[in-house]
């Protein structure tokens, strides 16, 4: 009883400086994240205080919105080390993408290699609208190709709320699952907190990831965790050090 009451960490705190983050949009002018140099300079300082010791980040690979290429990617990264180390923040970014499961993403990762958190590991997401039709289908032929996939924030996709074992069944399909660490905060509702709590609980994540665009997810790692499943969330956590560089 006495645990049940006890007051939940803040999120910040359950980052102790060892974290890599594989899921972030801080490269400038890119996507929905970062809109200059500037103020990814501010979020890359930001994650660093934190507690966040590395930054994988994942700028959308989305053809019909963010039309965004390997070259153009490179050269964002560049300048935003460049001017990381102008400033003297010693945060080490690389760059993976964000791939937003369609048409043309099918047929892309069949022509060309994408770029991936680590090895062979490649982070997608699909519409928060609804499921693609023929999302295992999809799933088995990234596996087919040689890729691992890890599917970013599934408590987001409210789709699934209602329909539970669709998780389970990607997750045997051989989807990897990425919680979004604000989840866990209600800084999306409290709805997908309990979704969030709900997959924790089932052990169906394997990592996590910050998501950060702004300096609005930044305030909110201050938040109090919501969560009941402290002890799977961390676990979580810790799992991030496999993308350690």
């Amino acid at each position: 009883m006495l645990s049940f009451l006890q007051s939940k960490p803040v999120l910040k705190e359950l980052l102790d400086g060892t974290f890599t983050d594989i899921h972030s949009h801080i490269l400038p002018g890119i996507d929905d994240g970062a809109q200059n140099i500037t103020k990814s300079i501010k979020l890359v300082s930001s994650l660093e205080n934190l507690g966040i010791s590395q930054i994988i980040t994942t700028p959308h690979i989305n053809h019909y919105v963010w039309n965004n290429s390997p070259e153009i990617i490179a050269a964002k990264l560049q300048e935003t080390q460049n001017a990381l180390e102008e400033n003297k923040i010693k945060t080490p970014v690389r760059s993976a993408a964000e791939y937003f499961i369609d048409s043309w993403f099918e047929n892309h990762f069949k022509e060309e290699k994408l770029l991936t958190l680590k090895d062979n590991y490649v982070l997608v997401e699909i519409s928060y609208l609804n499921a693609p039709l023929n999302i295992y289908k999809t799933i088995f032929e990234i596996q087919v190709a040689g890729y691992i996939p890890v599917l970013a924030h599934p408590e987001r996709y409210t789709f699934y709320h209602n329909r539970f074992s669709e998780y389970e069944k990607l997750k045997n399909a051989g989807c990897m699952f990425q919680l979004n660490l604000l989840s866990t905060v209600d800084y999306y509702g409290s709805k997908i907190t309990k979704i969030a709590d709900e997959l924790l609980e089932k052990g169906l994540y394997t990592f996590c990831g910050s998501d950060v665009h702004h300096k609005k997810h930044i305030a909110a790692f201050d938040s109090k965790i919501k969560i009941k499943n402290l002890a799977p969330l961390k676990e979580v956590i810790g799992n991030n050090a496999f993308f350690k560089f």
